[in-house]
């Protein structure tokens, strides 16, 4: 369905390159690319797994995977910024998790975290994308933790943003659940001002020259339908893996917002002592939306981070030596 040299784009076509003209212009169009019309078209391309229908896009080419698990409440739009930036040496694939974005589940009650993250295992073997780098944002990270932990043969390398191996706190828990409620019953649009606060920093949300910015990831929250509340109950009552960080052999890069109060720096900075051989990357005057608020800086540390996963699996003295990409990654 997804060939190593066909890519597949939303909405049955090509992607389209910026018209020529300012690097602020072609920035504003990268941000702006996940805001675009959401509804399903035949052309779009889906991936069957046990009763759902997972939307994805795939840029194709010979280069080494790159599978992008977006948040809660976004879709797979949300790492255009990042995707831009890799496609030309990376053959990127995104996907929208079962009841989020263009991906349909079937009916039922809270889609537990299990079920996203035994998805997430059936599309990269469905695809044969094995091994590749997995990159994942809050709720995405919380799927990569899992495969990283459970199909080590699955994956090259992880990249986890802004996210957590543990339950949520019972002071969030209280809240997100009145969220939850807010939201099957009413949608999100009366609780959206509310979740932008706890998504965004304060330096992006009194940024007056990214108010039109703001303004559009607003309209994209208040857009999800009332369903997405099964997704919102299945990632505010996940379970801990924190006793699992330990099977983590994986080369491991950890971003951190050091604003993010939904998944906090004392959050990463665990996760970076539990992760052996892992490294850290604290960006400041940022939230918990990291990739969206400071693209540039996201997309340096990615840069640098899988050149030197390249370089090191080059080596093949140092390969034969250790046996192990992790050991080579250690140095």
């Amino acid at each position: 369905m997804a060939g190593g040299g066909t890519g597949h784009r939303g909405h049955g076509r090509k992607g389209e390159r910026p018209a020529l003209g300012s690097r602020e212009a072609s920035t504003r169009s990268l941000r702006f690319r996940f805001l675009l019309d959401l509804q399903p078209s035949t052309t779009m391309p889906y991936l069957p797994i046990r009763g759902a229908q997972l939307y994805y896009e795939d840029t194709g080419g010979p280069g080494e995977p790159i599978v992008f698990s977006h948040g809660l409440l976004w879709n797979s739009n949300l790492y255009a910024q990042q995707i831009a930036a890799l496609k030309d040496r990376y053959r990127c694939i995104a996907y929208d998790h079962r009841g989020q974005g263009r991906s349909l589940a079937p009916p039922g009650k809270g889609i537990e975290l299990r079920t996203v993250y035994e998805d997430a295992v059936a599309l990269i073997q469905a695809l044969g994308l094995a091994p590749c780098h997995f990159v994942g944002l809050s709720m995405g990270g919380f799927v990569g933790l899992r495969v990283a932990a459970r199909h080590p043969e699955l994956l090259r390398s992880l990249i986890l943003m802004d996210t957590s191996a543990d339950a949520e706190s019972l002071w969030n828990l209280s809240r997100y659940r009145l969220l939850t409620a807010a939201t099957h019953w009413l949608g999100l649009r009366p609780v959206v001002d509310r979740i932008m606060s706890i998504y965004f920093g304060p330096d992006f949300l009194k940024d007056p020259s990214r108010a039109a910015e703001r303004e559009g990831l607003r309209r994209q929250l208040a857009s999800n339908p009332r369903a997405v509340w099964r997704a919102m109950q299945g990632v505010i009552t996940r379970r801990s893996v924190i006793d699992e960080l330990e099977h983590i052999h994986t080369p491991t890069l950890i971003l951190v917002g050091e604003d993010d109060v939904v998944t906090t720096p004392a959050r990463a900075e665990q996760l970076h002592a539990r992760i052996f051989g892992s490294r850290l990357v604290r960006l400041p005057h940022v939230g918990h939306m990291s990739n969206l608020e400071q693209p540039e800086q996201v997309n340096a540390a990615l840069h640098r981070f899988l050149a030197d996963i390249s370089a090191r699996e080059r080596s093949p003295a140092r390969a034969l030596r250790t046996g192990s990409l992790l050991e080579a990654w250690q140095g």
